[in-house]
């Protein structure tokens, strides 16, 4: 990327938009970041959520290779360390003129690993490749859903965002994610942290008045109300721009105007105050009962059948299934027992991976990938290593013993 000719702030001014799946926090960020541009500002949207489609509508419809798969396609060949911006960080032009960036963390296939983790290792990826010097005004991040796992909270307990927007409608579900948002936006407020929330955008909005009465309850201005509408709906599912229609172009200009000017209602997070489950109940009229259900006894649930004790799986006992394969190769039966008898380290799935070789699960937890047999001692060496250093691990690759990976 090319230097910013204009000056003046040495880092991006960093946005993150939080809000419950299905909201249309991609529709928001896209027309907001289109807008930015559109005003002269040098701006990169970055999508954070595992189904990487946040950028799509900013690229006419194409889903950009995410940073995820890029990053494993290159450690497969073994220069992950190469990894180049170029490769990860896309360019185009939207509405004409105004040039935007677009880049997708991505995430593990569906089902394969843990999306928030990913986030995490994704941030660390784009710090190497110098994030927080690129000649970029603004970064807005897309993150999906709420941030029960920690790795989706990153942005919140690194600081990354200095501002944080919520985007949510009028429905119950999406304020319950909206009020757990502000809950861990204050506990890191509260543990020093730097992120400050700036305030509600009622996307979808349909009269009632609900949101705008939670965001009152919680301390919290609504920004903006994007109404609902059919044609605007159909655009966005084209992947295509809000701001072609003027009214929708009108409401993320004023946005942006306010963004970009520092003229946003003032929230101070010591007057921020998310909702206990009751009181959150009460925005909408309703109380919880004050009364636990009736427990289901064991008998009611066995119905006529007899309890059978059901057998613990210890280390032992799922190691003992694992080396009793009778498809288990001779190669890998010797590493098992050298792992637990050297090691103290129970093998608890072992698999022949086309790509990495043999793939060892230890102690129910931790993937350690072996290739094959040669080097075995400089391998075994690596592990002894890492235990006696205390390090916390559940990834390591040992396929090169000279260069190993842990994570």
């Amino acid at each position: 990327m090319a230097p910013n000719p204009k000056g003046g702030r040495t880092k991006a001014r960093m946005l993150a938009v939080y809000g419950k799946g299905g909201m249309g926090k991609s529709f928001f960020t896209t027309n907001l970041v289109s807008k930015l541009a559109q005003r002269g500002q040098r701006v990169l949207q970055l999508g954070c959520d595992p189904k990487h489609d946040s950028c799509n509508a900013l690229f006419g419809g194409v889903s950009l290779p995410t940073l995820g798969d890029v990053w494993r396609q290159q450690k497969e060949a073994g220069r992950e360390e190469e990894l180049q911006a170029h490769e990860v960080i896309f360019k185009t032009q939207v509405l004409g003129t105004a040039t935007v960036y677009g880049c997708e963390i991505g995430g593990p296939e569906v089902g394969r690993g843990c999306g928030g983790r990913g986030i995490t290792f994704g941030f660390d990826t784009l710090e190497k490749l110098g994030l927080s010097q690129w000649a970029l005004d603004y970064v807005v991040m897309d993150f999906l859903g709420d941030v029960v796992c920690g790795g989706f909270a990153t942005p919140l307990s690194r600081s990354l965002a200095e501002e944080v927007i919520i985007l949510c409608g009028n429905d119950r579900q999406s304020l319950y994610a909206a009020n757990n948002i502000a809950s861990a936006a204050k506990y890191f407020a509260s543990m020093g942290g730097h992120t400050r929330l700036i305030g509600l955008i009622v996307n979808r909005d349909d009269g009632s008045g609900v949101a705008a009465h939670f965001a009152e309850r919680v301390g919290l201005p609504v920004l903006a109300s994007i109404p609902l509408d059919r044609t605007v709906r159909e655009l966005a599912d084209a992947c295509k721009l809000a701001l072609t229609e003027p009214r929708f172009d009108a409401i993320f200009e004023g946005l942006a105007h306010q963004i970009m000017t520092h003229t946003l209602p003032a929230v101070a997070m010591a007057e921020v105050h998310p909702l206990e489950y009751k009181a959150f109940l009460r925005v909408f009229g309703t109380e919880e009962p004050n009364h636990v259900p009736t427990g289901a006894s064991a008998a009611e649930l066995m119905g006529d059948r007899q309890v059978r004790p059901m057998p613990i799986l210890t280390l032992d006992l799922m190691q003992r299934a694992v080396t009793e394969k009778p498809e288990l190769d001779q190669a890998t039966r010797f590493v098992v027992g050298r792992l637990l008898q050297e090691l103290g380290l129970y093998v608890t799935e072992a698999n022949q991976d086309p790509k990495k070789g043999m793939v060892l699960t230890v102690d129910g937890h931790t993937t350690v990938c072996f290739g094959d047999e040669r080097e075995l001692e400089s391998k075994l060496a690596i592990l002894a290593a890492l235990q006696k250093s205390g390090e916390p691990y559940r990834y390591v690759d040992l396929r090169r013993p000279g260069s190993p990976l842990y994570r």
